[in-house]
């Protein structure tokens, strides 16, 4: 259950503030004003990061771990694998590496 807000803090703003506040709001893609003053005052920033390799990613680990629990239900089956499964697996893990190597790169340069 949300906590009752019950007290209001009220303040003026130039014509310009508001637009500067508007825009900061848009850049973190906050629509609620309230909200986005109460967050700025209570905890100081707002960060939002757009990562666009993070679908990729997802892509490439859900397929490791698909093709690994295959080959790890068939192993315990006493069943063999197929040794392009096991390369499938290292590819999917080493387009995951690289995608987070540029997430690394790009949250460094941040700073």
């Amino acid at each position: 259950m949300a906590k009752e807000k019950n007290s209001g803090i009220y303040f003026k703003v130039s014509d310009k503030e508001r637009q500067l506040i508007k825009q900061r709001m848009k850049d973190a893609g906050v629509s609620n004003m309230s909200a986005f003053i109460r967050k700025m005052c209570l905890n100081g920033l707002i960060v939002r990061l757009d990562v666009p390799q993070m679908p990729d990613c997802s892509k490439y680990l859900k397929s490791a771990s698909n093709n690994l629990n295959q080959i790890a239900r068939r192993l315990n089956f006493g069943s063999g694998y197929y040794p392009q499964e096991l390369l499938d697996v290292q590819e999917s893990l080493d387009c995951c590496t690289e995608l987070f190597g540029q997430v690394l790169e790009s949250l460094a340069k941040i700073a």
